[in-house]
């Protein structure tokens, strides 16, 4: 495959903070960055706003546009949207790698708390939904406030990258360590999904404990 740099990384949700986050740090990085959006018009104003914070060669499109445009694909979508957006979407991310960063999450009274998936977590949905395409896990734990922040140069943060297709976690993970600091690290297979999301309602639980943009770090690796 090609290196992920010569890729062209599209971001499904690119208008909201993780997915933001993310754009802001690849362009940054140099990559060629598509905001998709279901408004068009909103994707190319978010895309705008991107290119002013850190420069870049930056798009926005609908989501299909996104979809169709990119190599690898992110979807950082809201969980009430996750499963007809990727539906809707199976031609265009047919043959792509697919990451989905997306966490399941209720909140309540207690603070937040992980919500049970049929298909066990939502990569595991989103395989279900895109049979043509290879998905992976990753990008669960950043920070979106973090990412934003260009003052903070290194990002120390590892990021458990989840798949069954070895080469597209290869990439994902190479995805991963173009933001500085930032190291992606194989975390099994598809099928342990759902305990990688569902922590992030333990991460959201020590951020607001310890007013902090927490995240992760796998030690003697």
């Amino acid at each position: 495959m090609a290196e992920v740099r010569e890729m062209t990384v599209g971001v499904l949700g690119g208008t909201g903070a993780q997915g933001r986050g993310l754009a802001i740090r690849w362009a940054k990085a140099g990559l060629k960055v598509v905001i998709g959006s279901r408004n068009a018009e909103r994707a190319q104003q978010a895309a705008a706003e991107i290119v002013e914070i850190a420069g870049g060669d930056v798009s926005g499109q609908d989501n299909a546009g996104c979809a169709a445009a990119s190599d690898i694909v992110l979807a950082a979508l809201p969980w009430e949207g996750h499963s007809e957006t990727l539906k809707s979407l199976q031609a265009e991310l047919a043959g792509k790698i697919v990451i989905d960063c997306v966490n399941p999450l209720g909140f309540d009274k207690k603070g937040p708390y992980a919500l049970p998936v049929p298909e066990g977590s939502a990569a595991q949905q989103a395989e279900q939904l895109l049979p043509e395409s290879r998905v992976t896990a990753a990008f669960h734990h950043v920070s979106a406030v973090t990412l934003a922040d260009l003052a903070v140069t290194h990002v120390d943060l590892d990021v458990l990258v989840l798949g069954d297709d070895r080469e597209a976690t290869d990439v994902v993970r190479e995805l991963a360590d173009v933001i500085p600091g930032v190291r992606g690290i194989y975390g099994g297979r598809l099928r342990n999904a759902h305990q990688v999301e569902a922590f992030t309602a333990n991460l959201i639980a020590i951020n607001r404990r310890y007013k902090a943009h927490a995240g992760l770090r796998i030690t003697d690796v």
